[in-house]
């Protein structure tokens, strides 16, 4: 798209100008119809500065998520991808699952600005209204079978730990299995789920709920205390678009690596960086029991390995993870 090759010229600039007649040029269209792509930009909440025989500088840009400028940020586009932006949906997994079923070419990705029925683990809520926050989530058709998904979740959880850890200068670290945490408090959470044909992975949909910007205010009495956003770990506004942007690259780039049994070993050293339980006493609740211990850390299938007080060590495939009193 015109407008989307215009902000990549404009932001490779920055914070230099970029004549409009090279634009033109570069692109193959006239310098009217750059003036009037422009004008569009600032009609979605652009400005620029323009100045006679300089040409162009981007002065300001809105401040929430906006597909032209994910897409200008771009460093690779994965063969065959494509993603959309919406205001509002109940849910982008619940979404992407519908584009799924109804034949959209994968791999893609849905992000929202506002999710009205956003959810984790066990079908809880995950507050989602539209304060500066991503919610996404991501498309694929693997075809392989179910026992090759064991560590998914666990992999991107590492991988986009990594990633956040370049935009705040605090670490982060997972919390089996799903959860992203800094100091205690929560950033994001994963939402794998898949529709298994004939013994294999037929549609599979990973969804990622980052506190981006959101401030403290925004947070209802309940979660105050235990949730926190990027833009509070790094006081100031983190670029949500750079931030998509660089998160698509990550995840397909894992996606591809797991699919290709190539993460083993990164995996492994990645959880033992932002693993945040090893050592911990833990109360895990599974299946209705509440079981005690010390976590060792996870297997090669990406059970969570509980040592209990006889010195008897257990692996966990599922279950809800709360750190001991006192711990």
């Amino acid at each position: 798209m015109t407008d989307t090759l215009i902000l990549r010229e404009l932001l490779a600039a920055e914070p230099g100008w970029v004549s409009g007649g090279a634009i033109a040029a570069k692109l193959g269209v006239s310098r009217v119809s750059i003036w009037h792509q422009m004008e569009k930009l600032r009609a979605q909440g652009f400005s620029f500065e323009a100045l006679p025989a300089r040409g162009y500088r981007l002065s300001g840009r809105p401040a929430g998520l906006h597909a032209g400028l994910v897409e200008a940020q771009l460093k690779v586009r994965r063969k065959g991808f494509t993603f959309v932006v919406l205001d509002e949906v109940d849910s982008t997994n619940d979404e992407a699952a519908r584009q799924l079923a109804a034949g959209r070419t994968a791999p893609f990705a849905v992000f929202a600005r506002r999710q009205t029925r956003g959810r984790g683990r066990f079908g809880r809520v995950w507050h989602s209204e539209a304060n500066g926050n991503l919610y996404s989530s991501f498309a694929f058709r693997p075809h392989i079978e179910p026992e090759r998904m064991q560590t998914f979740t666990l992999w991107m959880g590492v991988t986009i730990c990594e990633l956040v850890s370049k935009f705040v200068p605090v670490t982060p670290g997972i919390k089996w299995p799903n959860d992203l945490v800094f100091g205690g408090r929560k950033a994001g959470g994963m939402l794998t789920e898949a529709r298994v044909d004939a013994d294999q992975i037929r549609d599979l949909v990973f969804g990622l709920g980052l506190n981006v910007n959101s401030p403290a205010s925004a947070w209802p009495s309940d979660l105050s205390r235990r949730a926190v956003s990027l833009s509070e770990l790094a006081g100031t506004q983190v670029d949500i678009n750079r931030l998509t942007a660089a998160l698509i690259g990550r995840v397909m780039l894992a996606y591809e690596r797991f699919i290709e049994g190539e993460h083993a070993e990164d995996f492994m050293r990645l959880w033992n960086t932002y693993d945040l339980l090893r050592g911990t006493e833990v109360v895990l609740s599974e299946g209705g029991q509440k079981r005690r211990g010390s976590v060792l850390g996870i297997d090669d299938i990406g059970s969570l390995l509980l040592r209990d007080n006889e010195g008897r060590t257990r692996g966990y495939r599922a279950g809800e993870v709360t750190i001991s009193k006192g711990a």
